[in-house]
């Protein structure tokens, strides 16, 4: 089976990203457009970003995961830290998560490292979740193999029938990873695929080193 997929072509030509337009900080540029794809209309969940890692089988995996936050400090999304990328993380915290926001021809790729957020500030995001949510995170036991759908449910009615009238607290395996970042490069789409790709690094003293990358 195959398919020829080489005719699949656009020309990107919405917008342009120069050395002298862009924030200093990487992290306010990532604000300006975040707030920019938000006002655009699309796409329906503009926080959606890959995550990378690396994991014990010595292979990269990405999978798509919803930022929660964003901060001077990095970027937070919540997982169980017995998943497949919570012992991926546990072995080797350095990551990659990206951003594609095809309606303005925009990415962000970052580079960092991801720690575990303090334990009240995942207890304080769980106690935000619909309750759904919160005994799914309880009964799921994350990236195990799992016998059927059909066990899921069961599970998770009999979690429902035990907690039924009482306070719904946080499991100590689920919570918040922050990557602070070490690296942030800004991809605008351009004609001719000429690309604008300008990259972020930190640097010993803290400060950002802007740098435009060939496309």
């Amino acid at each position: 089976m195959q398919q020829d997929l080489s005719n699949y072509r656009k020309s990107y030509e919405k917008s342009s990203l120069t050395e002298d337009t862009v924030k200093a900080n990487p992290l306010e540029q990532f604000q300006k457009w975040f707030y920019e794809v938000e006002a655009s209309g699309g796409p329906d969940e503009p926080n959606a970003m890959t995550l990378s890692t690396i994991g014990s089988d010595g292979y990269p995996k990405s999978r798509v995961v919803l930022m929660k936050k964003y901060t001077h400090e990095g970027f937070i999304f919540y997982t169980n830290y017995h998943s497949e990328k919570g012992k991926a993380i546990d072995t080797n915290p350095m990551v990659c998560i990206s951003f594609f926001w095809a309606n303005l021809e925009r990415q962000v790729i970052i580079k960092g490292k991801a720690e575990k957020i303090a334990e009240n500030l995942s207890d304080g995001y769980f106690e935000s979740r619909p309750i759904g949510s919160q005994l799914g995170a309880i009964v799921s036991n994350q990236s195990e193999v799992v016998a059927s759908r059909e066990v899921l449910e069961k599970d998770l009615k009999k979690l429902e029938a035990s907690l039924e009238g009482k306070e719904i607290t946080r499991p100590k395996h689920w919570g918040g990873y922050l990557v602070k970042p070490v690296s942030i490069e800004f991809w605008q789409g351009r004609p001719n695929r000429l690309h604008d790709r300008l990259r972020y690094t930190l640097q010993e003293d803290y400060d950002w080193k802007i740098e435009r990358l060939a496309p």
